[in-house]
Formats: structure tokens, C-alpha cells, sequence
């Protein structure tokens, strides 16, 4: 087969339908709108969400919450983590993304400290908690804050 025998599946494609354009057509005079009402005028029908008058569900459902604007959110990865990179590497958050760690970067990485080095790292990262900085530490690596 060759790209010029390509042809679309019998019956697969349609002619669209031609509205309003005489009786005989059998779509004719209303154009398939019915007779009256508001959803047979030109611009007529309802906007997204409303129930014909009826609460809709978006007003009926309790709201929980707000969204801070201003609120940081970090990735986060373990100290437990970093054993997969070998001695004297040094740690940034594009080598986690690549090594998969970490899914998107967000607005920066936190390291926290649940779980015990092996090898000594430079970790640069935007946030360290208290045990991940002594937990480096005491492996012989260092907390490098960008």
C-alpha cells in the first residue's frame, strides 16, 4: 500500500447536513429547532451550569478551603534517597528530575531526613530540614542551600 491508495473506510465519511434550505429537504423551514421557544432563536439557550432555574450543583455542594496565591510548594525527597548517587556527587534538583525522584520541580526542593545516609554528597536544594542537614552531615557530605 502506498500513500496515494489511502482511502477513508466505506461509509465512514458524511456530507454535514444543510439546514434551512427548503422544504423538501426534510430539514427545512425550523431547521430541525422545533417550533417555539428559546432554544429555536438564533443565540438562544442556556449558559454552562444552569439548571432551568433550579440551585445549581456548583451552589448546592459545600465549599471547603481557599488556594493561597502566595503559598511555596516544594518537592520533597528523603535523605533515604540520595544512597542511589555514589560518593562525591554532587546533588542538584535537575539530577533528581533525571533520575526521577522528583516528578516537577515546582517551586524548589526540600530535603527531609527520614532515613540514614551511606555516601557523602554535596546536596544543593532550596529547603533542608534540621535531621537531613545533620544526617549529611555526619556522612561526610554537605548542604549546599541555592
Amino acid at each position: 500500500m502506498k500513500l496515494h491508495e489511502l482511502k477513508a473506510a466505506e461509509g465512514s465519511k458524511r456530507d454535514r447536513k444543510r439546514r434551512g434550505r427548503g422544504t423538501a429537504t426534510g430539514q427545512g423551514k425550523t431547521g430541525g429547532r422545533g417550533m417555539n421557544g428559546q432554544k429555536s432563536r438564533s443565540g438562544g439557550g442556556v449558559r454552562l451550569g444552569f439548571e432551568g432555574g433550579q440551585m445549581p450543583l456548583y451552589r448546592r455542594l459545600p465549599k471547603r478551603g481557599f488556594t493561597n496565591i502566595w503559598g511555596t510548594t516544594y518537592a520533597t525527597i528523603n535523605v533515604d534517597d540520595l544512597n542511589r548517587f555514589d560518593a562525591g556527587t554532587v546533588v542538584t534538583p535537575e539530577l533528581l528530575r533525571e533520575a526521577g525522584l522528583i516528578k516537577k520541580l515546582n517551586d524548589g526542593v526540600k530535603v527531609l531526613g527520614d532515613g540514614a545516609l551511606k555516601n557523602s554528597v554535596t546536596v544543593k536544594a532550596n529547603k533542608f530540614s534540621k535531621t537531613a542537614i545533620e544526617k549529611i552531615e555526619a556522612a561526610g557530605g554537605k548542604a549546599e542551600v541555592i
